[in-house]
């Protein structure tokens, strides 16, 4: 069997639809075509990837995505959301691959069920009681490398740092009754986003149980740095877990292979911080050959005017990999 060389890129497109009425498709189309193609991608994790409804009566498709793929390296090439009958309206996860998808299915409550959490600052007060359910599922797919490898490829969005609804608590759409408040909404948001890297990281403990060599990698948006709480759940370094026993099942986070000064994905309020994250099994991190973050030209996601924009405030992650002949 040849060696295999190969990229794999994560890039959050930021709300990618054509049906938008206050920015003319065309200019986030001349935007970000210029950012895949330099990716060099094999397989593209996208997230934020809407869905259109052209029929009514018929399933949602991928039409703004595959108007930005078309006369790119990418056209033609195998697209996956997942297993459900039709993509979400909004933010779905999605994969483009060079090579076939085997399978692909949506992780939303089927290894971890919603917690049930008793409100603290709710109003009226018999309103105490919700379940905390992920506002996004998990895209696993299984990719078919030549020479009979198989890829898994888990494209995430976790929730963002912004507090979820609290019944009775909200003034306006940004703007709440109390501190307190806010505070139990912004725990909210902690569980939710926690939750799903938790139900990532059994998944993928799932895959070493049936083949402890297996090839994985897990890219997307966290909205967490890697010393946050849902990238150190997603990685379980040894030092976390206190077992050196488990290091064979770690997920090493590719993107500390950069300097420490380029190490960012987003600039939020002139803060530079890594929000974007491609993290392999060991095998796949052994065969790991460069790594690059595309954030040259990122605008600050804060400072910026109030009016639409075709770039994204994320900056691309990619990788380069030489897998060996066996």
């Amino acid at each position: 069997m040849a060696d295999l060389q190969f990229r794999i890129a994560t890039f959050n497109l930021e709300n990618l639809d054509d049906d938008a009425d206050d920015l003319p498709f065309e200019e986030r189309i001349a935007t970000l075509r210029p950012q895949l193609e330099r990716l060099e991608a094999d397989i593209l994790c996208l997230q934020e990837v809407d869905a259109q409804h052209p029929v009514k009566s018929e399933p949602r498709i991928l039409r703004a995505l595959g108007r930005l793929l078309e006369g790119t390296r990418y056209q033609g090439w195998h697209v996956t959301a997942g297993d459900a009958q039709s993509p979400a309206d909004r933010h779905n996860p999605v994969i483009v691959s060079r090579w076939p998808v085997r399978s692909a299915r949506l992780l939303r409550h089927d290894l971890v069920p919603p917690p049930r959490v008793r409100f603290a600052t709710a109003a009226p007060p018999e309103e105490q009681e919700t379940e905390v359910a992920w506002d996004r599922p998990v895209l696993h797919a299984e990719i078919e490398l030549p020479g009979a490898r198989t890829l898994h490829v888990f494209d995430l969005h976790l929730r963002a740092p912004i507090a979820a609804p609290v019944p009775g608590q909200k003034a306006g759409a940004q703007v709440w009754k109390t501190a307190a408040g806010w505070a139990e909404g912004f725990y909210l948001a902690s569980i939710k986003r926690a939750g799903q890297a938790l139900e990532t990281r059994m998944a993928v403990d799932r895959l070493f149980d049936e083949d402890p060599d297996a090839l994985i990698v897990v890219a997307g948006d966290c909205n967490a740095d890697l010393e946050q709480t849902a990238v150190r759940i997603i990685r379980a370094a040894p030092d976390f877990t206190g077992n050196p026993e488990l290091a064979d099942r770690v997920l090493e986070p590719l993107e500390q292979a950069i300097a420490e000064e380029r190490r960012y994905t987003v600039l939020h309020a002139g803060t530079p911080v890594l929000l974007d994250h491609l993290l392999a099994s060991p095998r796949l991190a052994a065969a790991a050959r460069d790594v690059a973050i595309h954030n040259e030209e990122l605008t600050d996601e804060v400072f910026h005017p109030d009016v639409p924009s075709p770039v994204s405030y994320h900056a691309p992650v990619v990788a380069g990999f030489l897998l060996p002949g066996e």
